[in-house]
């Protein structure tokens, strides 16, 4: 089970501490966070991917108190816009 997160920040906030991936206590089985090369105007700042096991494993991350502390803390004051998708990924 797949989650993807883009963000895009205010233009005056800094990319550097934007998504501390260190600072997720209930990390998924694969987490990856990456700035955006800068190669195409409009691309979002940061994605942000993780792989689960199954749907109930990303509820558990969304969910988790940590995750929603960074999130209000340190994600949503930079944010300027947010987009995401989850889904299953092939067999």
């Amino acid at each position: 089970f797949r989650h993807i997160v883009l963000l895009t920040l205010h233009p005056d906030s800094p990319l550097r501490n934007a998504v501390d991936r260190d600072a997720i206590a209930h990390t998924p089985r694969h987490y990856t966070v990456a700035i955006d090369a800068g190669l195409a105007e409009g691309n979002a700042d940061i994605s942000v991917t993780a792989d689960f096991d199954d749907e109930g494993g990303w509820a558990a991350y969304r969910d988790h108190p940590d995750h929603q502390q960074i999130i209000r803390d340190e994600i949503a004051p930079r944010l300027a816009s947010r987009v995401a998708t989850q889904f299953e990924l092939p067999t």
